[in-house]
Parts: C-alpha cells; sequence; structure tokens
C-alpha cells in the first residue's frame, strides 16, 4: 500500500478524535460544572441574567444545561467511536453528513440567535466556531476526492 491510501484513514481518525475531544470536553463541563461552563461562554453577567428568575426557573435550567451536557458527552463518545471505522466510502458520507450539520448549525445562530438580546454578541463567535468546525470536514472531503480521482 501507498502512503496516499494509508493516510486517508489516518486523516479521518484525526479529525473525528479531535471533534470527540471538543464534545467530551464541553459536555463533561456543561454537566458538572454548569454555572463555571456559563461563565466562560458568556459571560458572567449574561449568564446571571440567563440563569432564571425563580429557584424553580434555575433548576429547570440547571437540569436542561445537565442533560445537553450528556448529549455532547455522547455524542463525543459515539465519534471516538467512529474514528474506528476503516470504510472509505463511509467516511466520506459521515464527512459530508457533518458538514452539513455544521452549516445548520451556524445558519440557526445567524437567523435567529441574533434576535435574543442577551446573546447577540456571542452568535459571531459560535457561528465562527461552527464553520472552523465544519471546514475541517471540507478539507478532508477534498482531500479524499483529490485521492480518488487522481
Amino acid at each position: 500500500m501507498t502512503t496516499a491510501t494509508l493516510m486517508n484513514p489516518s486523516l479521518f481518525r484525526v479529525i473525528c478524535i479531535l471533534h470527540s475531544v471538543i464534545a467530551l470536553t464541553s459536555g463533561t463541563l456543561m454537566m458538572f460544572y454548569t454555572e463555571e461552563a456559563s461563565i466562560f461562554g458568556p459571560g458572567s453577567e449574561i449568564a446571571s441574567k440567563l440563569k432564571g428568575s425563580t429557584p424553580h426557573d434555575e433548576l429547570l435550567i440547571q437540569i436542561s444545561q445537565s442533560f445537553s451536557g450528556l448529549l455532547l458527552f455522547a455524542i463525543g463518545f459515539i465519534l471516538f467511536m467512529v474514528s474506528f471505522v476503516k470504510d472509505r466510502e463511509f467516511h466520506c458520507l459521515f464527512a459530508g453528513g457533518s458538514v452539513i450539520l455544521y452549516v445548520l448549525m451556524a445558519s440557526w445562530r445567524v437567523f435567529f440567535e441574533w434576535r435574543i438580546e442577551d446573546l447577540a454578541y456571542e452568535w459571531p463567535k459560535q457561528a465562527l466556531g461552527d464553520i472552523t468546525l465544519g471546514i475541517s470536514w471540507v478539507f478532508f472531503l477534498v482531500y479524499s476526492w483529490r485521492e480518488k480521482y487522481d
């Protein structure tokens, strides 16, 4: 086998593990360090506004954030498992789906999150992060298509 045929699966694995580490870390922070994670993201002033006005609201928001963290943790774990798949067609399909997902997330932030007064200044950074993560999969697709058609 040539190095070109060996590079594609390892590139897929590296991108998957990178995204997995990001999701696992974010999910763990959201589950166990909810207050600190919300201060780290939008800042302490906005975090206090998003906390809720009554103790019941605070509890619901904290539970919601913990479940969101659990979902992110599960996504990170699935990404880690997917990184060991060796089927090249699956790699391209998975990368294409990931690009679509990141474009949809960035679109959601651009079209809807800017309307929320407390998050109006946060959406550009988050949309840029979504686009950056999506571009990593685009680079993988370009590399694999170049390898396939050369």
